[in-house]
């Protein structure tokens, strides 16, 4: 029976993955779970909890709602705040490419509030805010924004003159040339830019919650960490990442399929 007739297609995939480097993945995981656990047991619980503990701790936070409340005011900014930065950030990158006096309107400000760690204006953005979602909302933006812009940029800089001079040749106007051959050329570096900024604003949504309303994600944090609660606190940090890695894995997904010619490439 061919593969692609294979009667558990999911069976299949799953040997695939396996076949891929999946068992060594799985291996390393429970071996690192194991050490953990293991070392977890012999120290204060003060300092350090262990995967059963943390475990354990998990249907009680979901049974009291305390998670998914949580989980629910960070997911709320981080989509307002990472959606406008991927939408400011990709439009902007794209017009500084593009067009030459646009890159030298913006290119210092852009290099310079690049430069400057986001921490240092939360002060600032508490003061012209407050302290509530808009503030969080801010932060988040001003944490993903950068590398999508930069990445954007650099994508459509290293769009090919031919290319461009074809496009015009057949009486392309700019719009023609901007969506059929700027911006398919450039979408790899777009999803780049994209995918790294995904880190960068779920880290700025813990460090805002944690700075301004205490809440969320980031507020249960401090809450857990002032209480000792070191097991309910692994919790958070473990959700926090799986959403790290989540997100970041989303974003590779659309680019196999809004970019499969790279992939194809790639694979070549």
């Amino acid at each position: 029976m061919s593969a692609a007739a294979h009667p558990f297609p999911a069976t299949a995939k799953l040997g695939d993955w396996l076949r891929r480097g999946g068992t060594v993945r799985v291996a390393s995981v429970a071996v690192t779970l194991v050490v953990w656990e293991l070392y977890g047991r012999g120290v204060d619980p003060i300092f350090l909890s262990y995967p059963t503990a943390i475990a354990a701790a998990l249907p009680a936070m979901l049974t009291s709602g305390e998670l998914v409340r949580a989980a629910s005011v960070s997911l709320q900014g981080l989509a307002a705040g990472f959606g406008a930065a991927i939408l400011a950030g990709v439009v902007i990158g794209l017009l500084m490419g593009r067009y030459r006096t646009i890159d030298r309107l913006l290119d210092v400000q852009i290099s310079a509030l690049y430069a400057t760690p986001n921490v240092a204006l939360i002060p600032l953005i508490m003061l012209w805010f407050g302290l509530g979602m808009t503030a969080k909302i801010v932060i988040i933006f001003l944490s993903a924004f950068f590398p999508i812009v930069v990445n954007t940029y650099s994508g459509v800089r290293n769009v090919g003159r031919g290319l461009v001079e074809v496009g015009l040749a057949e009486a392309a106007s700019e719009r023609q040339i901007m969506t059929k051959i700027i911006i398919p050329a450039a979408l790899p570096f777009i999803m780049t830019g994209i995918r790294l900024s995904v880190g960068r604003a779920v880290v700025g949504m813990v460090v805002a919650e944690m700075f301004t309303a205490v809440a969320g994600l980031g507020g249960a944090i401090v809450t857990y960490g002032n209480a000792f609660a070191t097991n309910k606190l692994f919790v958070v940090i473990i959700l926090l990442a799986l959403l790290g890695v989540g997100l970041s894995e989303l974003v590779r997904i659309l680019e196999r399929r809004l970019a499969a010619w790279k992939e194809t490439e790639r694979a070549s």
